[in-house]
Order: C-alpha cells, then sequence, then structure tokens
C-alpha cells in the first residue's frame, strides 16, 4: 500500500463559477483510506464542493476514464422534466 501524507490539493472545473454548485476532484497516491483499492498506484477522488467534510468517492484510473467517458456521453444526464 503506496502512502503519501501531503495534503490533497482539490480543483473545481474553471466552469463552476464560484465552485458553490460543483464537485471537487484530486489524485493522491495515498490509498489507506480506500483499502479496497490499494492495488492501485493513485485514485482520483472527488467530493461535494458544498460539504468539504462530504464522503469522498474514489475511483481508479480505469475507473476514472470509464466515469469521464460516460459524462462526455451523456449517461449521467438528467431526463428533461415537461
Amino acid at each position: 500500500m503506496t502512502t503519501d501524507r501531503s495534503p490533497l490539493t482539490w480543483r473545481t472545473s474553471a466552469h463552476s463559477d464560484s465552485g458553490s454548485e460543483c464537485v471537487e476532484v484530486t489524485v493522491t497516491t495515498d490509498t489507506s483510506r480506500w483499502p479496497h483499492k490499494a492495488d492501485s498506484e493513485m485514485l482520483y477522488l472527488m467530493r461535494d464542493s458544498k460539504n468539504p467534510d462530504s464522503p469522498v468517492l474514489a475511483f481508479t484510473p480505469a475507473e476514472w476514464e470509464a466515469f469521464v467517458l460516460g459524462v462526455k456521453d451523456g449517461e449521467f444526464d438528467l431526463a428533461d422534466e415537461d
């Protein structure tokens, strides 16, 4: 298990204005909080920007790539309410 105790630098999208209605993302090599993903050399982490103490989602590089491709493909778009 890799352990990197340096502080995390969270980033929001440049399109999120103040970042109050967005998610924040960072990358880490410290997998100690996610032992079920300890085989990964790094993790992409995501949290709610409005609540930095909320739970953090952890993605392996393959999971992150699949997630990003799904976002770009519209897989997570909300259905229009008419």
